[in-house]
């Protein structure tokens, strides 16, 4: 029996020792950061090129919104190494607090944000404006992280543990679309019931919570009268080329320009003020005009990349027994998803147009500024599995020798 129970333990350590190996071999590439780095300065030069015209014609500078881009990114950079230091468990803890900030941020936008084009959405501090909404995309999944870790066994076992986060949830969609904001809606809704549903909730709960939303989003879009008419021109742009449909019917020209190599870099014709917004929503139409089919997989496989890293970054984590990040890495690596996959399903023509941007690529300071913290989250994450392996590795070659 004592023969046994020997080798019962020592396989058990040798099991260990392997995925301790296991993970930190994946974790020392450094693969996510040369990802995101090669994605942002690619986003930097697509930006440069996207938007001279327009640049040059408002600005009399042509490279003023890469210029831009540029400090932003910096900005970012300076704010991730900062937050990078700060452990999991900082953010774990103050998560309650960050989405009682982000209502109180939604409200304050309705009172004193700048509007444009109809819409409240960002808060002027004079050299540059903040878009509140982006804040509150990781501030929602940071805080569902937490819950999902204190209150997982009643989020499966009880209602009440399942409708707690959506009121929240729910009520800062409500002030989002007040601004209004139903692509940011969108994406924060999917992503968190994308959370809820791996996090074990049953299935029928699930499933009530998905028709619900279906009959919302219909409701939400026939009482608004632009939203019904971007369905409309999003079911057939050709139907009115020159008005409602004029911004996917440029897109799609513009992909189509594209062939599969493309007509080179800064030689765009739809982005020569025919195509409305090419440097931000619209950023992917002008460069699948410059890169075509071949730079169109490229920075889908980056995206891919990082989506996989995300994902991975959560099961090693999982398998660690750190919970928070898990589903963090989860949620950040499903939002990123998400949201590169609506925007260039809007471009392409196969979603309704929203005002979404291609992360860390479409110009704009504060869908930068919170990537770029996000990245440095997925870094930290990676950073404590690492260590939490190494230390594995050190304790079982102690009880190895012993």
């Amino acid at each position: 029996m004592s023969s046994l129970v020997s080798k019962v333990a020592t396989g058990k350590i040798v099991n260990r020792a392997k995925l301790a190996e296991k993970s930190r071999s994946e974790l020392t590439d450094n693969a996510l950061l040369i990802a995101v780095v090669t994605l942002s300065l690619f986003g930097v030069v697509m930006i440069a090129s996207a938007s001279m015209a327009l640049a040059a014609e408002n600005y009399n500078n042509p490279f003023y919104f890469a210029s831009r881009q540029l400090f932003f990114l910096a900005v970012g950079l300076i704010g991730a190494t900062v937050l990078y230091q700060f452990p999991l468990s900082d953010w774990e803890k103050y998560g309650p607090h960050l989405i009682i900030i982000s209502l109180i941020f939604l409200s304050l936008v309705l009172v004193i944000g700048k509007e444009v084009n109809g819409s409240k959405r960002w808060i002027d501090l004079g050299l540059f404006t903040v878009q509140v909404s982006e804040t509150v995309k990781l501030f929602i999944i940071v805080y569902l992280a937490g819950y999902l870790v204190r209150r997982g066994e009643l989020v499966q076992n009880t209602i009440g543990g399942f409708l707690r986060p959506l009121a929240l949830i729910l009520l800062a969609s409500v002030l989002l679309l007040l601004e209004p904001d139903f692509g940011a809606v969108v994406v924060i809704v999917l992503t968190s019931c994308a959370m809820l549903f791996i996090a074990g909730v049953k299935l029928q709960q699930f499933l009530a919570l998905l028709v619900s939303l279906a009959i919302s989003g219909a409701v939400l879009i026939m009482m608004s009268p632009y939203r019904a008419k971007r369905l409309a021109s999003f079911l057939d742009p050709f139907d009115d080329p020159f008005a409602s449909g004029f911004q996917l019917t440029q897109s799609l020209i513009a992909i189509g320009n594209g062939s599969l190599t493309g007509m080179g870099l800064g030689n765009s014709v739809q982005k020569l003020l025919y195509l409305p917004e090419a440097h931000t929503d619209f950023l992917f139409a002008v460069m699948c005009e410059e890169f075509g089919f071949l730079g169109v997989l490229f920075v889908v496989f980056l995206y891919g990349f990082i989506l996989w890293k995300s994902f991975n970054l959560a099961k090693i984590a999982d398998q660690q027994g750190n919970r928070f990040a898990g589903y963090l890495a989860l949620g950040i690596g499903i939002w990123i998803g998400l949201q590169s996959f609506i925007n260039i399903g809007v471009n392409m023509g196969i979603l309704p147009t929203k005002g979404i941007t291609l992360p860390m690529m479409s110009y704009g300071g504060s869908s930068a500024l919170v990537f770029i913290v996000s990245f440095a989250l997925l870094l930290r994450i990676e950073l404590e599995t690492r260590e939490f392996a190494n230390r594995a590795l050190r304790s079982n070659s102690h009880g190895g020798a012993t």
